[in-house]
């Protein structure tokens, strides 16, 4: 496969790496963009994780909850542009959808937009959301929603930028008070923030380690003066580099962003403002949504969509 320069471009935005490097990724893996940031890792030139690069959709993030906050949804609905975004008409309709949601027991997005519109019965969800599309004059996309419940707790939401991002946090706990759900929200700001995969290490896969154990071996192996070293040290050096990218991406291990000390894990904030409220605690997961992560928009010449308006 020929590597076009659009192809480098995509890489170096998703990895960081130069742009000559990710030319030679490229041409190494026949074009294969995930196996290019495989080489690329491999010979210490990107990160574990991949950059997110532009996020291009636009729209907005919404969660909806009980009067109990036992069960909340986050949604996200995209637009074309960031100014229909911001219009309040498109807001209400997207907390109308949250409202939906929050209620619907469909399993997945082909059997929601296949329900009754609850503001009008004579309509369904997509057909309802085609009316809005003609009302506002941009298409749109209910794109994504999920559910969480816990009965023996709270669920904690929180809205970043304006609907940019979107969290809940399940929490168990033997005490529902407004300490707890302060902790919850100081909690889901840190995942807004820092953007963990995972609640804890136990959500870690065998593969996920054994697959970035490889990697690491490889950039090793690729550094003469580190290859030399004794296995034995070799190894202690993949464990603890291994332990730093949890650290990262797990989040009751990431270093609470809040800490006086700088120091202080979410895990152990958690355990803090348990002690202190006499209450059982425990994180037991979270959903992040970002508007328009993983998608990619067209991108547009102003100057030439301006002309070409003119024209017509």
């Amino acid at each position: 496969m020929a590597v076009t320069a659009a192809m480098v471009k995509e890489l170096r935005e998703m990895t960081g790496a130069g742009m000559m490097d990710c030319k030679k990724a490229l041409a190494a893996t026949d074009g294969d963009m995930d196996k290019a940031v495989e080489f690329l890792r491999e010979k210490g030139l990107a990160g574990a994780e991949k950059k997110a690069g532009r996020i291009a959709a636009e729209g907005i993030v919404a969660t909806a909850l009980t009067e109990d906050e036992k069960k909340a949804v986050v949604v996200e609905v995209n637009a074309e542009t960031d100014f229909v975004a911001k219009n309040a008409k498109f807001q209400a309709y997207v907390a109308q959808v949250a409202a939906q949601a929050l209620t619907t027991t469909a399993a997945d997005m082909d059997a929601f937009m296949e329900e009754k519109w609850a503001a009008d019965e004579s309509l369904t969800v997509k057909e309802a959301l085609s009316s809005q599309i003609s009302i506002i004059g941009e298409n749109m996309n209910i794109r994504r929603f999920k559910q969480v419940v816990e009965e023996n707790g709270v669920v904690v939401s929180y809205i970043h930028a304006g609907g940019r991002i979107g969290v809940l946090v399940d929490v168990e706990t033997s005490i529902v008070n407004d300490a707890v759900k302060e902790m919850g929200k100081n909690i889901a700001m840190q995942i807004a923030a820092l953007n963990p995969k995972y609640t804890s290490r136990d959500e870690v896969s065998a593969d996920f380690i054994e697959h970035e154990k490889s990697i690491l071996m490889a950039q090793i192996q690729n550094d003469p003066k580190e290859a030399s070293k004794p296995e034995k040290v070799i190894q202690g050096m993949i464990q603890g580099r291994i332990n730093k990218e949890l650290k990262e991406i797990c989040l009751l291990d990431q270093t609470y962003v809040k800490a006086e000390d700088g120091k202080q894990s979410v895990a152990q904030y958690v355990a803090q403002v348990a002690k202190e409220t006499g209450a059982s605690i425990t994180v037991k997961g979270f959903v992040r949504f970002e508007t328009g992560e993983g998608l990619e928009k067209k991108e547009e010449n102003f100057a030439e969509e301006v002309a070409k308006q003119m024209g017509n």
